[in-house]
Formats: structure tokens, sequence, C-alpha cells
């Protein structure tokens, strides 16, 4: 396999995520202590907790964690769940298994970097562009254009990291009709699902609507428990899943026994979480909006249609890319400017930055952003 590129989202990252004094471009929501997290444990979780054996675990996963995660799908059974190291792991191995040379992918563009060069790294690739003008829409007949006889896997993430996108209902079940009539695997990253704000409600998910769909969950995004370094994919193939399972056994073999029973209790409570984080976000859009309008000369900006980041537009003559490297530097407040995002498959804008909006108080952050931009003016 040929070397993958830096990843270029890690590298920024591993600058500037601890050096910076605020970090308003996380991509996950507001997290939370371990006895915050213990104290949302039923009796079998508390049990469970204070009885742990630190001893290998299964490659699967915790089949008390399994059956959990299942229970957040309509069709699917524990054996229908097969967990990772977080969703890195599991986008790694799935497109190792799914894919090799003479092969094709499409993948949408913007991304999570990952999502495009672990592909491109195994076999001939297609992007789809989710373009602004469009309201970063998906192009389902863009998507049709791009398949190939040699397509096996189509590649997608929604609500979409950085945009915030997330398609309408019927586009989405028409994606679903078109890989299956294609005979085509649907990777579908649902990392955010679960942080949509009414009255939009969140997508069906694609192992739920389709015998061969992959679901990619984690606990990171929006459960806000990346720490945790709990991932999953979900689908109904099971010969599928053990040659995943198979390829983890190069990989991390099995998950950390704390973090499954962590993971088993905040997916029992996951009611609790996601409405305790939906309503951060859901306060944060009126100070974020407030922020925005102060510059309306200098920022286009709409919040996240689902997830709890968003790209929005610098219109300022020094570029984005001098505004972000600015801003850290002098006032210590990291944001994720469009190199970041970039991509070999499409044009993807050069004047957007991402911004997260999961967080607990952003205040005092965007008033050192806005003192900022004042003293430049």
């Amino acid at each position: 396999m040929p070397a993958l590129p830096d990843f270029r989202l890690e590298a920024y990252f591993s600058r500037w995520e601890f050096a910076a004094r605020h970090n308003l471009t996380a991509s996950d929501a507001q997290t939370m202590s371990l006895a915050g997290l213990l104290d949302l444990a039923d009796d079998d979780g508390r049990a469970r907790w204070e009885s742990l054996h630190l001893g290998y675990t299964e490659t699967y996963g915790l089949p008390a964690l399994r059956a959990a995660i299942a229970v957040t799908y309509d069709t699917l059974a524990a054996e229908d769940v097969l967990c990772f190291a977080g969703a890195e792991e599991a986008i790694y191995l799935a497109m190792q298994v799914l894919l090799g040379p003479g092969d094709h992918a499409v993948v949408v563009t913007p991304n999570y970097q990952a999502a495009e060069t672990v592909p491109l790294s195994i076999c001939d690739v297609t992007g789809v562009a989710l373009r602004p003008e469009d309201g970063w829409a998906l192009d389902l007949d863009a998507v049709e254009r791009a398949l190939r006889p040699a397509t096996r896997v189509v590649s997608v993430n929604f609500p979409n990291n950085p945009t915030g996108a997330v398609p309408d209902e019927g586009t989405w079940r028409e994606l679903v009709r078109l890989c299956d009539g294609r005979g085509i695997r649907l990777f579908s990253d649902e990392v955010y699902r679960g942080l949509e704000l009414g009255p939009r409600r969140p997508l069906p998910q694609a192992a739920d609507l389709s015998p061969a769909a992959m679901s990619l969950g984690v606990l990171s995004k929006a459960y806000g428990l990346p720490g945790l370094r709990i991932g999953w994919i979900a689908c109904r193939d099971r010969d599928l899943l053990g040659r995943l399972e198979h390829a983890k056994h190069y990989t991390t073999i099995c998950s950390s026994a704390p973090s499954e029973v962590l993971g088993l209790i905040a997916v029992r409570a996951r009611d609790h979480i996601l409405g305790r984080n939906r309503r951060i976000v859901a306060e944060n859009i009126p100070v974020f909006d407030a922020f925005f309008a102060r510059f309306p000369g200098l920022f286009e900006w709409s919040p996240p249609q689902g997830g709890c980041v968003c790209y929005p537009r610098y219109l300022g003559a020094d570029g984005i890319e001098a505004m972000c490297t600015g801003l850290v530097e002098q006032e210590g407040v990291l944001l994720l400017p469009a190199s970041i995002y970039r991509s070999a498959l499409t044009p993807t804008p050069a004047d957007r930055f991402r911004i997260g909006v999961g967080r607990l108080g952003p205040q005092e952050a965007l008033d050192r952003w806005a003192a900022w931009l004042e003293k430049r003016r």
C-alpha cells in the first residue's frame, strides 16, 4: 500500500489544539467528567464498573455494549455491530476490506480527510462536491454520473463535517436505493447523528434502510466522549463484519475494558446525553448569530443543519489562512482554515473555515476574536 499523506487536520491540531487558549473549532460536543458519566449509570453499569477486571476484551466488543448500540437502530441486533477504537480505525479497516486495486469508490467532498486519502491509497476515487451555492445539498445526479462498473463503495458523511449539511430524507432514501440497485456498498458516516435541532429530524440510519449499507458511529462527536475511543460499524451483512473483525486483529485487537463499560453507560444514557448536547448547540447558535452580525462585511454564516460544526465564509482581503494564523498566534483562538479541507478529488472553497458550536461558554473566545478584528479595521 502506498504511504498515506500527512493528515492535515491532525498535524494542525498537534501544533495548536492544546496550545491555544480557546478552541472555537472543536468537532465534538461538550464532554463530561468521569464522575458525571458514572452518575448516569444504571445498577448494571455501576456493578460492571466496580467489579471490572483489566484483561483483554472480545474483538467484536463487549456484548452488552453491542446490544445497547443495536437498540439505537430500528432493525439491528447485537450481532450486527462491531466495535472499533474510535471512528478512524473503522474507516481505515473498512476501506481496506471493501476495496482493492482495480476497484473504484465515490466520496463526497469536503470531508474528513481519511474518507478520501485511505481509499485513494488503494484504488481510483471520484469526488462529488457539496457546493456552497447549492446550500451544500447532495447532488444525487452527480453521484450517479460518477458511478462506474468497477464502483464498489459510495462514502458519505451526514450530518457533514465540516459543513453541517444534511440532505432531505427523500434524497437520502434515493441514494440508498441507487447503491442497492447497482450492488454498491454505501458507507455512511453518521457520527453527528442525534444533534439535529427541531423541526429537522435525524435521517434514517443507512444500516436500517439497506441490508448491505454500513453505518459508522462513535461516542466522540454527538455524545462528546472522545476520550473513550469507542466507535462501531453497524451492518446486517455479518459475513462482512467477520472480515472486518479479522482485519482488526492486525490493529487494536480489542477495545479498552474500562472504555467499553463507560461506553455502555453512555449509550444507555443517550437520551440524557444527546438532549443535553442539543441544548448546548441550541443555546450557542444565537451567541454566534450575534457575533457574526457585528461583522456583516467580513463573514457569511449560517448554523449547521445537523451536528455541531459548520463552515462559514470569510470575506476579508487578507484571506482565511492569514486570518486564522493571526488569530491563533496573537489571541490564542483556534479555527480551522479551508486548506485543511482541500481535496485531491474536487475543487473546494478557499475562503471557508470550520467553527464548532457544541462547547459550553464560547463568549470569551468570541469577544477576543471580535476585539482582534476591531483592532485590524
